[in-house]
């Protein structure tokens, strides 16, 4: 799974940039910027990370279906995992 982590805690921020989050083109370990959030390529999570960190009381799980991806928040950032056929599609 392809990982772009996106550093704030403002859900509502979180919420206005996502569109144009996913739809960007990253390499691993690239940072952009959009409206003063930063976000960045994280490399590939590892299969049971998902699982690991959903059972975490402080780790918040949202699913966006209609892409199939995987959205967690944590701390100040939120990570976007998209399957391997989600990324691939978007290359």
């Amino acid at each position: 799974m392809k990982c772009i982590s996106v550093y704030t805690d403002n859900f509502e921020l979180f919420s206005d940039i996502f569109e144009q989050v996913v739809e960007t083109q990253l390499e691993e370990n690239e940072e952009k910027e959009v409206e003063g959030v930063t976000f960045s390529h994280s490399g590939e999570a590892p299969e049971n990370y998902l699982e690991r960190m959903s059972q975490k009381a402080e780790v918040v799980v949202m699913r966006d279906k209609s892409r199939g991806v995987t959205i967690l928040q944590h701390g100040n950032v939120f990570e976007i995992l998209i399957p391997e056929t989600e990324s691939a599609a978007a290359l």
